[in-house]
């Protein structure tokens, strides 16, 4: 086991330097003067702030040199300087990440949940009112757009109801409903993973055995069959954290959740480029390292893919 987490790390060296080489490049290849596009439709600085500034960025340097020097920053920690704020991206990011974070694994634990609550029981009663209205239901929530369903879970539960507080991130309040946009609707695909799964699971030789012997049928469904489906809902779990991160930009704005998200527009808008490239990073990284823990669980599930 420890050999093959081993060879999966070495796998994900070559990917980071991707990673960053495409953060990188993000800069670089953009049209143009960068600091020129980071004062566009403003009042430009002095030229002696603009040359200090392109300095400061080191945009004066060769681009082998520059990657060199932006490789060097970031193995020590250091994402650059926000061209707006004049505080370290690092710094700024701390705090955002961490709640991001936080709104992501929440929003996890609600898919998970309910998308294999719903998964199980459609399959364990198969063509009945109960598949039919669950797979009915996860329909609907693929089909919905987030922003949507975040202003509804507003309109319904903070303004109607007043249950819970509207916009913001003070504390576990705050964190209810917009874990409940993201978690409700990246359920919806796990209910139907989940399902397919487990119905092939449900026919198999050994859980047929394992009715034969008298084990209660809580027992068949929950130790001997849902273990071996939740391989293909793993994989789909990596999946889905990526687009819990992704999808949380969008509900961090919706909620006003003080997260990368919410930074990352407003540094598009404010085109500080150092801030995109720390977020895309840190985002873009996160990602990886998830897949990584995916292919590590893939291990724990099934033995035999460690040993193959």
């Amino acid at each position: 086991m420890i050999g093959y987490i081993v060879r999966r790390i070495l796998f994900l060296v070559p990917v980071l330097i991707g990673v960053l080489a495409f953060v990188f490049l993000m800069r670089a290849l953009v049209p143009g003067d960068p600091l020129e596009i980071m004062f566009l439709g403003q009042m430009p600085p002095d030229q002696a702030t603009l040359t200090k500034l392109r300095h400061e960025m080191g945009l004066d340097k060769p681009l082998p040199v520059q990657f060199v020097d932006y490789t060097w920053s970031i193995v020590h920690g250091d994402l650059g300087q926000s061209v707006r704020t004049r505080q370290p991206v690092a710094a700024e990011l701390a705090y955002r990440y961490e709640n991001t974070l936080i709104l992501t694994f929440a929003s996890l634990v609600v898919a998970l949940a309910v998308g294999l609550s719903m998964g199980i029981a459609a399959a364990v009663y198969r063509d009945t009112l109960i598949d039919m209205a669950t797979m009915m239901l996860a329909m609907f929530g693929l089909s919905m757009p987030g922003f949507w369903f975040g202003l509804i879970m507003i309109m319904l539960f903070a303004v109607d109801l007043r249950w819970l507080p509207v916009m913001g991130s003070g504390g576990p309040a705050y964190l209810v409903l917009p874990a409940l946009t993201l978690g409700l609707i990246a359920s919806t695909i796990i209910a139907r993973i989940t399902r397919s799964s487990m119905l092939d699971v449900l026919s198999a030789p050994y859980v047929r055995t394992a009715r034969a012997k008298g084990l209660r049928e809580r027992v068949v469904i929950l130790r001997h069959a849902l273990r071996n489906a939740l391989i293909p809902v793993v994989t789909i779990l990596g999946l889905q954290l990526g687009g819990l991160l992704g999808g949380a930009f969008i509900i961090e704005v919706v909620f006003a959740w003080h997260g990368v998200g919410e930074r990352a527009i407003q540094a598009i808008s404010q085109r500080d480029f150092p801030v995109i490239q720390g977020i895309t990073l840190v985002v873009a990284t996160t990602y990886v390292l998830v897949n990584l823990l995916v292919d590590i669980l893939y291990g724990v599930l099934d033995p035999r893919i460690v040993y193959g």
